[in-house]
C-alpha cells in the first residue's frame, strides 16, 4: 500500500480509538448500568473492595470466560475467525488478566502501563474498537448468568469501571504505536536442531525490527493461525537486523513444536511487538548477578553481548548458569573472552526444594549480592524459586529482574522460554 493509503487507514484507525475512549470515559444514555464516568487517574480501592467480596459469585473464572466467550460467538459469530482454534490458551490468558486487574485495582498507575503494553500488543491480533465494545456485552451478560439472582447493579458497575479503564489504557497504547506494524514478518534463514528437543532458528525481519537486548516477542507460526508464544531473542541488536530465537518442544501440537520440529529455512513466521524487563538500563552497568536456566540462557546471551558493546562498563558479572547443553559452542571460552565475567556452572536439574544446587549455594552463601542486579530467565516453574532463593541471599526485591514482572505482555502472559 502507498503512503498515502497507509495515512488514510492510520487516520482512520486513530478516530476509531478515540471514539472508543470517549465512550468508555463519558457513557452514553444507551448504558444500562449506569456505569458512571472513569476518570483519568482512576482510584479504584474502593471497585476493588466490592469485587473482591463478592468474587465467589463469578468464580472460578474460567467457568466465567467459558460463559462469556459463548455469548460473544453467538452474537457475533465474525469474531471466532479472530482466535485459535483451540481456546484453552486464551481462557488461561483472560484468567490472569481478571486476576491481574483486581489485585491492581488500588494501583491504577501499574494498570494503566501494563495495559498500554497489551494494547500495543493486541494490535497484532487484528483487534479493532468495536471488538472491545463486543467484548463489554459479553462480560456483562456473562457475570449476570454466573451470579444469578445475587448479582447487584452496584457490583455490576464496579466491573465495567474496571473493564472500562484497563480497555481505555489498551485503546491508548495501541493508537501510540500507529506508526509501526501491527507485526513483523520475518523469514527463517537457519534452522539447526541442536538436541532432539531444542532448536536454534536464525531469521530477518522484512522490515527494521526494534527492541532491546533481553527482550522478548511473540511468534505465530503459518502452521497454527492466530496463535502466539513469547520467545526471547537470544542476542543484542545486530546491524544486519539478523535476530536468533531459542525453542525447547514442549508437548505436541503447539507453537514450540512447529518451530523446532516442523518448521524450515525459508518459512515465514510473524513477530509481535518486543517487550520484557529483562534490560539493562541506560548509563553505567554496574555488578551483575545472571540466572539462566534451559533456553533462558537466550536473554542471557543478549545481555552479555550488549555488555560487550558497552565501552563504560566496569562491573563484575556473575553467571550462574544451569544444565544446557545446546550451546556449548558460544559458551567455550565466553569468560577468557570477558575477563569481567565469572560463570558458575550449576549441577542438577534446576532450582527445587533444594535450592540451586550445591555450587550455586556455597556461591550465594558466601558472596554480599545485595549490591547487584540480578536477572533471572528460564521456565516458569523455576523463576519463582530462583527469586526467592536470591531475596534470601540479600537481594533486594527491586533489584531482581524477571519476566514474570510482566505479567500482561504478550499474548500469552509469561513469556515460555522453552514451551
Amino acid at each position: 500500500m502507498n503512503t498515502t493509503g497507509d495515512d488514510y487507514h492510520t487516520l482512520l484507525a486513530r478516530h476509531d480509538a478515540m471514539r472508543l475512549r470517549r465512550r468508555l470515559l463519558v457513557p452514553g444514555p444507551d448504558r444500562e448500568t449506569g456505569g458512571g464516568r472513569v476518570p483519568d487517574h482512576y482510584d479504584g480501592a474502593a471497585d476493588r473492595r466490592l469485587i473482591t467480596g463478592c468474587r465467589d459469585l463469578v468464580t472460578p473464572f474460567d467457568e466465567l470466560i467459558g460463559e462469556l466467550y459463548e455469548v460473544l460467538f453467538a452474537r457475533h459469530p465474525y469474531l471466532r475467525s479472530l482466535f485459535p482454534e483451540s481456546m484453552e490458551f486464551q481462557r488461561r490468558h483472560l484468567a490472569l488478566i481478571f486476576e491481574y486487574l483486581i489485585e491492581h485495582l488500588d494501583r491504577p498507575d501499574d494498570i494503566t502501563a501494563a495495559f498500554a503494553r497489551l494494547g500495543r500488543d493486541h494490535r497484532k491480533l487484528g483487534v479493532r474498537p468495536a471488538h472491545y465494545e463486543a467484548f463489554e456485552e459479553a462480560l456483562c451478560e456473562a457475570l449476570r448468568r454466573r451470579a444469578g439472582a445475587r448479582w447487584t447493579a452496584p457490583l455490576e458497575r464496579a466491573w465495567l469501571r474496571m473493564l472500562r479503564f484497563a480497555v481505555a489504557a489498551m485503546v491508548d497504547g495501541a493508537e501510540s504505536a500507529l506508526a509501526e506494524p501491527p507485526c513483523w514478518q520475518a523469514t527463517v534463514l537457519e534452522h539447526h536442531l541442536r538436541t532432539p528437543g531444542v532448536a536454534v532458528l536464525r531469521l530477518r525481519t522484512h522490515e527494521p525490527y526494534p527492541y532491546l537486548a533481553g527482550h522478548c516477542a511473540s511468534v505465530e507460526s503459518p502452521l497454527l493461525e492466530h496463535t502466539w508464544r513469547p520467545y526471547y531473542l537470544a542476542g543484542a541488536p545486530r546491524p544486519d537486523g539478523e535476530l536468533e530465537l531459542h525453542v525447547r518442544a514442549v508437548g505436541s501440537g503447539g507453537v514450540s513444536e512447529a518451530l523446532v520440529h516442523r518448521t524450515r529455512p525459508g518459512d515465514v513466521l510473524r513477530l509481535g511487538p518486543a517487550h520484557g524487563v529483562m534490560t539493562l538500563d541506560e548509563g553505567p552497568v554496574g555488578d551483575l548477578l545472571l540466572v539462566a536456566y534451559d533456553t533462558g540462557w537466550a536473554p542471557v546471551k543478549a545481555l552479555l553481548q550488549e555488555l560487550d558493546s558497552r565501552r563504560t562498563h566496569g562491573g563484575r558479572v556473575h553467571l550462574l548458569l544451569g544444565p544446557e547443553a545446546y550451546d556449548r559452542a558460544h559458551l567455550a571460552g565466553s569468560a577468557h573472552r570477558r575477563p569481567w565475567l565469572t560463570v558458575v556452572p550449576v549441577p542438577g536439574g534446576g532450582p527445587g526444594a533444594g535450592g540451586f544446587g550445591p555450587l550455586a549455594e556455597e556461591v550465594l552463601r558466601d558472596g554480599d549480592w545485595s549490591g547487584h542486579l540480578a536477572f533471572v530467565s528460564g521456565p516458569p516453574e523455576t523463576v519463582a524459586p530462583a527469586v526467592a532463593r536470591l531475596a534470601d541471599a540479600g537481594v533486594p526485591a527491586g533489584r531482581i529482574r524477571h519476566d514474570r514482572q510482566t505479567e500482561l505482555a504478550g499474548a500469552g502472559g509469561l513469556p515460555r522460554v522453552c514451551r
